[in-house]
């Protein structure tokens, strides 16, 4: 026998390797077969990070709206979450992005989520589902300087009225039902011109504030909730028209990737005064 990563002799019971420190006994590679995969999720052979339920995920509720995630074609990990369920008559979708700059991105944007969700989800008001949200991200930080962070938006939809809430540049859009009418942006990026944003939540997020605002739809449509990784890309983009919300984000996703798939992609889709499906 020998030592999946460097190849030594090893011994039958062995827990590890004398030569290289490699565990033995550790999960295979889906690339390279080696049984090498470490705590972390890596192949300390190949280096490949092994897939995980997070790297692409779709949901889909009664009434037909639909949310996927994406981890995209240049990251090597997808750091946005997403959250869409329903509470009596209303639905509740949440997204956030992990800021690539802080550390354990994806836990702030998978802590913050389903922290909002449940929240708005028992009735709670969007500035309460925040806060909350944002203590939950607050503690996953040791200290200021090792502070787990993302964006966050959220969303209530009810019948004719939408309620969001958000930080940071994560979007919310109104797409009316009919094609010859324009997207609506419903949001405001907090950034400076530059891109950098200067809203999130964590540890040193200095208190940003949460916007709320109120969006009575004079028509059916739809609400598209989505990370940059979806609207670094809409310029000039003809949104699809036709098919369940489900078919619309996964054309929306393809449309992502093929101009580039940068970032991770995450896009919730919520039909309003309309049937989809």
């Amino acid at each position: 026998m020998s030592c999946p990563v460097c190849e030594a002799p090893v011994l039958a019971g062995d827990t590890y390797c004398e030569a290289c420190g490699h565990t033995l006994g550790a999960p295979t590679c889906a690339s390279c077969g080696a049984a090498a995969v470490d705590a972390e999720g890596y192949c300390e052979r190949c280096g490949l990070r092994q897939p995980t339920a997070r790297d692409h995920a779709e949901i889909v509720i009664d009434g037909g709206a639909a949310a996927v995630t994406d981890k995209g074609l240049r990251r090597s990990r997808n750091e946005d979450a997403v959250a869409l369920l329903t509470s009596g008559d209303a639905i509740v979708t949440v997204v956030c992005d992990g800021v690539g700059s802080s550390p354990r991105a994806d836990e702030a944007s998978a802590v913050a989520v389903e922290t909002a969700s449940a929240a708005l989800a028992r009735g709670l008001g969007q500035q309460e589902a925040f806060q909350l949200a944002g203590r939950a991200v607050t503690k996953l930080a040791t200290s200021v300087d090792d502070a787990p962070a993302c964006t966050y938006v959220a969303a209530v939809v009810e019948p004719g009225r939408i309620t969001l809430g958000w930080a940071g540049d994560t979007r919310a859009y109104w797409l009316p039902g009919l094609p010859d009418r324009p997207a609506v942006m419903l949001t405001a990026d907090d950034a400076i011109e530059t891109g950098e944003i200067t809203g999130w939540l964590g540890a040193d997020a200095d208190d940003a504030p949460l916007h709320v605002r109120t969006h009575t739809p004079e028509e059916p449509g739809l609400l598209l909730v989505c990370s940059d990784g979806l609207w670094r890309y809409l310029d000039g983009y003809a949104f699809p028209s036709s098919g369940t919300p489900l078919d619309m984000a996964r054309e929306m996703l393809r449309h992502a990737l093929d101009s580039g798939g940068q970032d991770n992609v995450t896009i919730a889709l919520i039909p309003l005064g309309v049937t989809h499906g």
